[in-house]
């Protein structure tokens, strides 16, 4: 996994190919553009017949450029990285900030690649992407490209193991609010991974993330309770907030251009128009409405 950042500062998670992917992709598009060129040479050959040598050979030197050197430019510039061969083997050409490649990025591919593939039948290229990190050639390295891999495999989501029973519900008065998105699947990521790490790493990460959380929420667990199951109860109470807002049902009255009525109160009337104007009766005074509860206080109560 390769960790690219854009120009937005998003960390963008990419798999780079590697060298037996990407020699099975050149070799496919080597086949057809080399197919190509023999039917083109052969045509050439027949329509030059009546012209001199050094004709003959500026024709099959510019037939040569145009399909072996232009063509491949041609082709990764206008499907944006995705040549025969990659899209057979579901690889991609991409910039090194994760955006489609333009024809300059193309055309240094493209130059280097003569070098590298054709004059010295892969070896510079194979060398150089064993050297790289990121499986890199030197065409890939002057024109600032990656080559990743679109298909890869759909991982299977773990959940998140549920907390001990005595902790669930405890943590239902915490404020989440300050709590980043980064530290949550950091948190995930522990929880489901925790069975697999040596125990004495567990504990030390779990309690890191622990003094984290608890530093975000201003409110530290109770005495005795284990830093991974305070992290179970904690993501479990998020989940369950998060399950009551997506399927809370939405009130009659909530669309309303009007405010919302409080809890106990008498229903304003409404005013009925009257024909034949009578004497108004005596005032009735509508009984006094009902106060409105207190909502209730949350379960957790920090230590003192």
């Amino acid at each position: 996994m390769s960790d690219l950042v854009t120009g937005d500062a998003v960390v963008l998670g990419l798999r780079p190919a590697r060298v037996p992917s990407r020699a099975l992709a050149i070799v496919l598009d080597l086949v057809v553009y080399i197919t190509g060129y023999v039917i083109l040479s052969v045509g050439l050959t027949f329509a030059t017949a009546s012209l001199d040598d050094a004709a003959q050979a500026a024709v099959a030197v510019a037939g040569f450029l145009l399909l072996l050197v232009g063509v491949p430019i041609a082709v990764e510039t206008l499907s944006h990285g995705r040549s025969l061969g990659k899209l057979a083997c579901g690889l991609r050409v991409v910039r090194d900030d994760g955006g489609p490649i333009r024809f300059r990025h193309a055309l240094v591919r493209g130059a280097m690649g003569v070098v590298e593939l054709i004059m010295t039948f892969g070896a510079v290229a194979c060398i150089a992407s064993l050297v790289s990190a990121r499986g890199r050639r030197l065409g890939d390295v002057f024109a600032g490209t990656l080559v990743i891999r679109e298909r890869v495999p759909g991982t299977r989501v773990m959940p998140v193991p549920p907390p001990p029973p005595w902790l669930a519900g405890r943590f239902s008065g915490l404020d989440l609010s300050a709590v980043p998105d980064g530290l949550w699947l950091a948190i995930r990521q522990y929880l489901t991974r925790m069975n697999q790490l040596d125990p004495q790493v567990g504990a030390a990460m779990a309690a890191r993330l622990a003094d984290d959380l608890v530093s975000r929420t201003g409110a530290p667990p109770p005495t005795g309770v284990p830093a991974a199951a305070f992290l179970m109860a904690v993501v479990h109470e998020r989940q369950s907030r998060d399950a009551a807002r997506a399927f809370a049902p939405v009130p009659p009255h909530a669309s309303g251009p009007g405010p919302a009525a409080m809890p106990g109160a008498m229903p304003a009337a409404v005013p009925v128009p009257v024909t034949n104007p009578v004497p108004a009766p005596a005032p009735v005074t509508a009984p006094p409405a009902a106060p409105a509860t207190a909502p209730r206080a949350g379960g957790f109560a920090p230590p003192a």
